[in-house]
């Protein structure tokens, strides 16, 4: 499969992705909950903490917001490098206030969890690893460096060091896991946006050349009838000019002309207008269209149609979904791309179902990928015979997850295996096997056909 990912992959810098906006509500939000925390604590609960450096922590965080406000519009979005010090910005200025309230004997230690949550979440690996590894220092020596919890009577508020060592361990703990876990979700999400995005592109673009296709075969009918009549008109004008040569070689030169214009027209399209018989076509020839870009790639094709029983002799005619076609185009891509020689095409169909099978007598797909395929992004490290083989691969990725993704939009089921498709078929079908499998409603327009071949033509969109 030709690899489409070049460029999107998710390697490429996640920049961008996070607005300003976004994050100074965040901030908001922190500086509300610090405040009514430090509020409580002094006032409520009669705790002994320096007010005055706890309300000087938030007022930096303060400061910072409004700076950013003034200074920069709500709408920007932040590069990955600006992310990353507003989050060790914040990471310091709540392992402060932590200092302040007793360390890891205050339980709103935890928090410390959210930038690199939020780092993981938007930016890179090693960027994400510099906000985790501050942040297990500033635990670490939080653990051990921090100003007592006292009440107003004096006592001192600390749990036992079992209890102190741990939530040490639970927060470490809580770092790598949840570093982890929004990273490799964020990144699978990210993933998913980028190939989905290709995915319409390559619809989009199937649908335009289809669209294109009309509007050519409705100018060939447009123009057909009055450049016959020209012809028409242009041949009695040189029977009745025989005796004036300048005139019957102006006659000859409009009837060479117009059989040019219908030459050109005819090589352009032949259908005439919206021909809605062009809607649907047997299930051989949409198979036969799909394929029609690879033929000449030195691989032979082999095509078969049959019904699974003697009931179902008559092939169905279906509908000719931008989707579909473009989905097929690319597992027999895949398939020409892999084939030693052979690459089989089999259709057949019953009462309720439509299956078509792409097999080639090529190597298989890998047996520890067969689980994955279909999925973005999906690569494997080449051996050397598959470097010498196919230098410009790179992995099965985002062209086979295109092609599941629009014929499972076409409400068909798909599915890879290696082997033969039947037990019984020639030993050569032993390489991969696409098979995608249809509800016959899916596929079968519903009415008998169209009560005019030919529709209005429809206006250009610019």
């Amino acid at each position: 499969m030709s690899d489409m990912s070049t460029g999107i992959g998710v390697s490429s810098a996640r920049q961008g992705v996070v607005r300003l906006r976004t994050l100074i509500i965040l901030r908001w939000l922190a500086i509300l909950g610090q405040g009514a925390a430090i509020f409580a604590a002094s006032q409520s609960l009669e705790l002994a903490i320096p007010v005055g450096l706890c309300a000087a922590a938030v007022g930096a965080l303060i400061v910072s917001n409004v700076l950013a406000i003034v200074f920069y519009p709500d709408n920007r979005w932040l590069a990955e490098r600006e992310v990353l010090l507003t989050l060790l910005f914040d990471l310091s200025q709540l392992a402060l206030l932590v200092y302040l309230t007793g360390g890891l004997n205050n339980p709103f230690a935890l928090l410390i969890l959210a930038p690199v949550t939020v780092s993981a979440m938007t930016l890179r690996t090693r960027s994400t690893m510099l906000v985790g590894g501050l942040a297990v220092i500033l635990i670490s020596a939080l653990s051990v460096y921090h100003l007592p919890l006292r009440t107003v009577q004096g006592a001192i508020l600390e749990m036992p060091p079992l209890f102190v060592a741990g939530f040490w361990v639970a927060i470490m703990i809580g770092i790598v896991f949840l570093a982890i876990y929004a990273g490799r979700v964020t990144s699978e999400t990210y993933s998913m946006s980028q190939a989905l995005m290709a995915t319409q592109m390559a619809l989009a673009r199937e649908q335009k050349l289809t669209d294109l296709g009309g509007v050519v075969a409705a100018a060939a009918h447009e123009l057909g009838t009055p450049l016959a009549t020209i012809k028409l008109a242009s041949a009695e004008l040189q029977e009745e000019l025989q005796d004036q040569p300048d005139l019957h070689e102006d006659t000859m030169l409009i009837s060479e002309q117009a059989d040019r214009c219908r030459d050109i027209l005819h090589s352009m399209g032949r259908a005439g207008k919206e021909d809605l018989h062009l809607r649907s076509a047997p299930l051989i020839t949409l198979i036969e269209e799909a394929a029609e870009p690879h033929k000449d790639r030195g691989k032979s094709l082999h095509f078969d149609a049959a019904g699974d029983t003697q009931d179902d002799a008559r092939m169905p005619v279906i509908l000719r979904k931008p989707e579909v076609i473009h989905g097929l185009r690319n597992l027999i891509q895949n398939a020409v791309d892999f084939a030693a020689q052979e690459v089989w095409l089999d259709a057949s169909w019953a009462e309720n179902h439509i299956t078509i099978r792409v097999m080639d007598d090529g190597p298989g797909y890998p047996v520890d990928m067969l689980g994955r395929i279909g999925e973005p992004f999906v690569r494997r490290r080449k051996s050397l015979q598959d470097a010498i083989a196919r230098p410009e691969y790179e992995g099965m990725g985002l062209g086979l997850f295109i092609a599941k993704t629009l014929l499972e939009r076409s409400g068909a089921k798909v599915s890879f295996e290696n082997g033969a498709a039947e037990s019984g078929q020639q030993l050569e079908r032993r390489g991969a096997i696409a098979e995608v499998t249809w509800p016959l409603s899916a596929l079968v327009s519903t009415q008998d056909g169209p009560s005019d071949a030919l529709g209005q033509n429809q206006p250009i969109q610019i």
